[in-house]
């Protein structure tokens, strides 16, 4: 892509009343100054809008496509200027690291999910390019994080959208100043609003041993019984959170440590499929995000799905990550980077992307979506680990095409065998 224009953006260009900074195309870039002080870029394309906030942590504050807000709910109607994280909360990006990510235990001194969220970027850059489809815009930003014996390195978030497109792409870079190694971790916490009625769909297999509930309990949290009881079913029966039940509270939340499965091109998806067949969606590349946690809140207040959180880690603290040897190692001079993609899709992209889903599935899922020669479909409904409690046959040529075509909807939870179960004949 040949850039057309880059500019360096300034805190004077932003004040209480909302200016027209930039446009290419059908892309709009305007500034403003939220009422708490919090500078911020509206972009608007042809299908659109986010809000950016490009030297407070580069958040992505808000995100609306097609006639939907994206953003999880929360009790901000604005951002604050605020470094601790629960006091500025209600993101849809929110980067998390970089040299903790988490939950501190008590063990653990650092802030919750480190010091980047809500961190002063010094510098931030607009530009537009000439994409394939048309425009593309992008906001770089940088922040350069000094502390004497122990960090010297450079924080740099960018974010990609196409003058048509529903589908951001944000790339992540950390580079080591110091001559010495410095340990990194990274979360992108994405957070879609959970649509009632819809379904989670992704490769990862429904077992216990794939989908690993936290089950420790905050001291805080009140009601214990009856959320413990929603964790131990979640953690017995992963498939039963796949649907995003009208009025089923879960509070304060729910943790889940996955294992992502990536397609032949490198790329993991994960959708939330709504009930007319439109999707919210996340990607990311486990080579370059290993580890990656799913995130319930619905408690009244907060109503928020981290679909997939791709990380380095998991979200126990930086002394229980590093037990797991989950804390990377970036050496000296050298540079760590990683790509997420995520936004809506519509129908037709959906099921594109619930196909790739399926064939990076592996074996079991090509076995069990393939079918026999006479079009009949082995079927099972879930079971446990040895295949008890499981109901299994063969679908009629008819209800499986049927099958087939509804799988989005189902999010594969209700038919996909467990390894264990198996189809007579």
């Amino acid at each position: 892509m040949a850039t057309q224009v880059q500019f360096e953006l300034t805190e004077e260009q932003f004040g209480p009343v909302e200016r027209p900074l930039a446009m290419a195309g059908r892309i709009k870039v305007s500034a403003f100054r939220y009422a708490t002080g919090i500078a911020a870029l509206r972009v608007t394309n042809a299908v659109g809008e986010i809000v950016v906030l490009p030297y407070h942590g580069q958040q992505i504050w808000d995100a609306t496509f097609h006639g939907r807000r994206l953003t999880m709910g929360s009790v901000f109607d604005a951002p604050e200027a605020s470094e601790v994280y629960t006091r500025n909360y209600g993101a849809f990006l929110v980067h998390c690291g970089v040299m903790a990510i988490g939950n501190p235990a008590p063990e653990d001194s650092h802030p919750l999910h480190g010091e980047i969220p809500n961190a002063r970027l010094q510098q931030a850059r607009l530009s537009f390019e000439d994409g394939p489809e048309g425009p593309v815009v992008r906001i770089w930003g940088e922040r350069r994080e000094r502390v004497a014996f122990l960090a010297n390195y450079s924080f740099t978030p960018e974010i990609a959208l196409g003058e048509a497109s529903s589908r951001l792409e944000v790339t992540v870079s950390v580079r080591n100043h110091r001559a010495t190694p410095m340990d990194l971790m990274y979360l992108g916490h994405v957070n879609f609003r959970p649509v009632d009625g819809a379904r989670i769909v992704d490769a990862v297999p429904d077992s216990p041993s794939h989908f690993r509930v936290r089950r420790h309990l905050p001291t805080y949290v009140r009601g214990a019984a009856e959320y413990r009881a929603l964790l131990d079913g979640f953690a017995a029966d992963p498939a039963s959170h796949r649907s995003v039940v009208p009025g089923r509270l879960v509070a304060p939340e729910l943790v889940a440590g996955l294992d992502c499965v990536a397609g032949p091109d490198g790329w993991s998806h994960a959708l939330q499929v709504l009930p007319d067949g439109t999707a919210d969606f996340i990607s990311h590349r486990p080579e370059q995000l290993p580890r990656a946690v799913r995130w319930m809140t619905r408690n009244g207040d907060e109503d928020a799905l981290g679909l997939v959180l791709p990380a380095t880690a998991e979200a126990d603290g930086k002394t229980a990550e590093s037990r797991k040897g989950n804390v990377m190692s970036l050496a000296g001079g050298a540079e760590w980077r990683c790509k997420m993609r995520f936004g809506a899709l519509d129908k037709d992209a959906a099921e594109q992307m619930a196909r790739e889903i399926e064939a990076a599935g592996g074996e079991e899922g090509k076995t069990w979506s393939a079918g026999r020669p006479d079009g009949r479909l082995p079927w099972c409904e879930k079971g446990d680990q040895s295949g008890g409690g499981a109901r299994f046959g063969l679908l009629t040529k008819s209800r499986a095409k049927r099958l087939r075509s509804s799988r989005i909807a189902s999010g594969y939870g209700g038919w996909r065998a467990a390894p264990a179960c198996r189809s007579p004949g």
